[in-house]
């Protein structure tokens, strides 16, 4: 029947042609035949137009495309599902596919069986195998007919189409994807909502990146006296944009760019609509903002030098921009410890809560407001006044009211006795708060004043608070003196005599490891006290780079013009000069690019030091856990980063000529370099093994809580697999930007280990992912380092891969991981023998016969 129609069709075409010759006879039926062969085997035929026409049908091998190339419509599979959707993406940009709407979202197409057509009623539908609708635009139609047309915009509209040309309805837009998005904002998008019909362009994320059904996150923007945007998961609020107040929301940090890039909101007073504009005046070409499925909104430009896609913000970016962090009356500050903090004239409801962590509860009032009580004799005249809080978010369910100036809004306010809060702007106008005041914080630049009403008391409390500080603070740096003077002298008692020899301590029969050729390297230059001295500027306050567990490291500056870093012996530790020995020792053998490189060493009477290369970029945890520095760091240089520790520790295990496990990984052992490259350090807790050595055990436990082993921890067992432990924990670290010590998850104190295996089991594993270094283009690769840190964090040591094999797992594309097992939840502390490496601390309180280097 095929075969029939076809032929019909040809032999109908060519009843038109004149045929001159034979040979043009037979190369049409050649044509003819062709044709006939084409179709029956199935190859995909894709149409280059840019229009869908009545009766045409768009089968799921084929496609449209936009007149400038850029958008393409047609059929895809997301992801690793095998579901049909009908979509649009950008056409030719590298980098994948970027899909910005989806038709069929929450009715995928099982097989590939399904059109796209304009049906006779000149409504677009996705029709699929069984021609039932899975899609439609569901529009009333009341023209001959219409036809859709993919824009260069990418804006997918169904016109009217009539056979009077002249008819005033030919051309008309019937209904358009713009109004009916996806995730995906793009440029010439409107987005908001219609204040007289209640209609509004909602975006709603992606379940995850295989499945673009609804999600639980969406985004919409409330068109109240003064319009914001609010995410929102499920009916609870996620985030908010702020108020705004005519050139920017006023809710988002750094936006001011934003709005000179042509940012916008319109109200049509008319038509009653309030809507966000993006209609930028300069390059890039090409910018979208995605709501994700982990509920952030994102802004992405495509650079043309860079030939990539690059996200400019991340909205929410932070803990603090969360709606509601620090409950009602709180605010949230990133540079304060703890991040909440109760506004002036307020203290926390729950204090014991409070103080673990918990920030729900909020605060309360420490004074009624005067308005709020009887006036005495001792009160009268006392009015209520106003506590200023600089760069603001400021509180969400504002109220507004014109008002001349910030004086004329603070009497309004003042006036008003269920006025809580005031804040005036030259383009917002006096705002005032009546209800409790709810998700503010504090930025490092922009934000506005906000002014808290307090009781007329808590004006001339903060004078006498003042005092009180500066008498608590003065006592107690007097006690801390007299305690460490105390202190040195006992510790000057109980000093050991100064070792005469260079030694690794460890078990019976491991010092003579270093005998012969593993002596201290000969060529190791010696430096002399006094010239460090000089380079140090008298080891200047102003040149410390920091402190650890046994002494002080200095920046200096050798007369060569070479920078160092000086790391000198606190005369105070009765501990540390083994750890000094044996860092020696041990750092001279080795030489890596992964490595912090050893330039000598300084042994004169009690002076011990060691000089190294000096790092500019200080260690990694300095990047981890700030969220402005993580965000310089991006996840191409996190991974880079990784990849660097995992070859250092291959070769302290496999490459070195000494088999060395470190027993001390941890975030602030790892140094970066000018480049951001990573170099470990801190070798003082070292220990090297022989050649046929697999495990060892120690009676003196030393390494930093929530970065050792189970096994090492609580039996003193440690191995290779030691240090793979601690690298799968800098790995969970290093993806989610939270220290596995000290983590609270929904005000519940946890191991960040515990978190992740929570979210694994759950499936919800991407949640874990830090939006400060998130890449979606590289998302399978977060996911394989989330992966891989779970299998190194196992509880049984034999379960854990190898170093070597965890480098190949994170490196190569293996397209199966081993499934990991139960990791370690220790909650028993470490014995009183345990050695802290995070603080700087001297215990002599063990008696033990073996001694062992840390």
């Amino acid at each position: 029947m095929v075969d029939l129609l076809i032929f019909n069709k040809a032999e109908k075409e060519m009843d038109g042609v004149m045929i001159k010759n034979t040979t043009r006879s037979m190369i049409c039926m050649m044509s003819v035949e062709l044709c006939v062969f084409l179709l029956f085997h199935n190859l995909d035929l894709c149409f280059t137009i840019e229009t869908i026409s009545p009766n045409e049908l768009i089968r799921d091998s084929d496609s449209i495309t936009s007149l400038n190339q850029t958008f393409k419509l047609g059929f895809f599979s997301p992801g690793n599902s095998s579901n049909r959707y009908v979509g649009i993406w950008y056409n030719s940009l590298p980098g994948g596919r970027i899909y910005i709407w989806v038709a069929n979202r929450d009715n995928p197409l099982t097989d590939s069986s399904g059109v796209l057509r304009i049906t006779n009623d000149g409504k677009l539908v996705v029709l699929d195998g069984k021609e039932e609708v899975v899609w439609t635009t569901n529009v009333s139609v009341t023209v001959n007919s219409s036809r859709a047309e993919l824009l260069d915009s990418g804006n997918l509209v169904l016109r009217a189409v009539s056979s009077n040309e002249s008819s005033s309805n030919s051309g008309q837009i019937l209904w358009q994807s713009f109004e009916h998005p996806t995730d995906t904002l793009l440029q010439n998008m409107k987005f908001g909502a219609n204040i007289r019909t209640g209609e509004k362009q909602v975006i709603t994320s992606w379940q995850n990146t295989s499945d673009p059904s609804k999600g639980r996150f969406h985004a919409e923007l409330e068109p109240l006296n003064i319009p914001q945007i609010v995410i929102w998961e499920g009916s609870h609020r996620h985030w908010r944009s702020g108020p705004w107040d005519g050139r920017i929301f006023i809710g988002v940090e750094g936006m001011y760019s934003e709005s000179l890039n042509g940012f916008g909101l319109v109200r049509d007073e008319e038509e009653g609509n309030v809507y966000v504009t993006l209609s930028y005046r300069r390059k890039p070409l090409y910018v979208m903002y995605v709501l994700s499925s982990l509920g952030q909104l994102s802004e992405n430009r495509f650079d043309e030098e860079e030939n990539r896609w690059v996200q400019d913000s991340l909205m929410p970016e932070t803990e603090c921009d969360f709606y509601g962090k620090c409950g009602s009356f709180g605010f949230c500050d990133l540079s304060s410890k703890p991040v909440c903090i109760c506004l002036k004239g307020y203290e926390p409801n729950l204090i014991e809560e409070w103080g673990n962590g918990n920030w729900s509860s909020g605060c309360v009032k420490r004074k009624p407001f005067q308005c709020e009580q009887n006036r005495t004799s001792s009160e009268e005249g006392k009015s209520d006044g106003f506590l200023k809080h600089e760069r603001m978010k400021v509180p969400d369910l504002v109220n507004w009211v014109r008002s001349r100036d910030l004086e004329d809004c603070k009497q309004t306010c003042l006036l008003n006795c269920s006025c809580k809060a005031y804040s005036y702007g030259t383009g917002s106008g006096c705002m005032w708060w009546d209800k409790d005041l709810i998700d503010t914080q504090v930025f490092s630049t922009d934000g506005v004043d906000l002014y808290i009403r307090v009781a007329h008391s808590e004006l001339d409390e903060k004078k006498s608070i003042i005092h009180v500080y500066i008498i608590i603070v003065l006592t107690g740096l007097v006690v801390a003196v007299i305690c460490m003077y105390i202190f040195w002298r006992w510790a000057m008692r109980k000093r050991r005599k100064t070792y005469t020899g260079v030694l690794v301590l460890g078990k019976s029969g491991n010092t003579k490891k270093l005998s012969d050729a593993d002596k201290l390297d000969p060529e190791l230059p010696i430096f002399r006290y006094d010239k460090l001295e000089v380079s140090t500027n008298n080891f200047d306050l102003a040149n410390k780079l920091g402190e650890g567990g046994f002494g002080s490291v200095y920046m200096g500056k050798l007369p060569s013009g070479q920078e160092i870093a000086v790391k000198r012996l606190s005369k105070s530790s009765g501990q540390g000069t083994e750890e000094f020995m044996n860092e020696v020792v041990v750092i001279s053998k080795l030489q890596h690019r992964n490595l912090v490189r050893l330039l000598g060493c300084c042994i004169e009477g009690e002076e011990k030091m060691l000089v190294y290369e000096y790092m500019p970029n200080t260690s990694l945890d300095a990047f981890l856990f700030d969220p402005k520095k993580k965000e310089l760091l991006g996840w191409k240089k996190c991974f880079q980063i990784i990849e660097g520790i995992g070859r250092g520790i291959l070769y302290l295990h496999r490459d070195s000529r000494l088999r060395v496990i470190h027993r001390d990984l941890k975030p602030s052992n790892i140094l970066l370099d000018k480049d951001l490259n990573p170099k470990i350090s801190d070798f003082g807790m070292a220990r090297i093994f022989g050649g046929d050595e697999i495990q060892a055990n120690t009676k003196r436990v030393v390494g930093t809580y929530g970065y050792m082993s189970p096994e090492y921890a609580m039996e003193g067992l440690f191995s290779e697999k030691s240090d793979v432990y601690s690298f799968g924990v800098l790995l969970l670290e290093i993806v989610s930007g939270m220290r596995n010590t000290g983590f609270y998850f929904h005000e519940e104190s946890v191991s960040l280990i515990r978190h992740a295996w929570k979210l694994w089991n759950e499936d919800k594993i991407q949640m874990l992912i830090d939006p400060a270094s998130y890449d979606i283009s590289r998302e399978e690769e977060i996911l394989r380092c989330i992966h891989v840190g779970l299998l190194c964090v196992q509880e049984y040591a034999k379960d854990r891969p190898t170093m070597s094999s965890t480098i190949s797992m994170l490196t190569s594309e293996i397209s199966s991981l081993p499934t990991p097992r139960q990791p370690a939840f220790s909650g028993r502390e470490i014995s009183s023998d345990t050695d802290c490496s995070n603080k700087d601390c001297s215990r002599n309180n063990v008696s033990i016969t073996t001694l062992e280097g840390r």
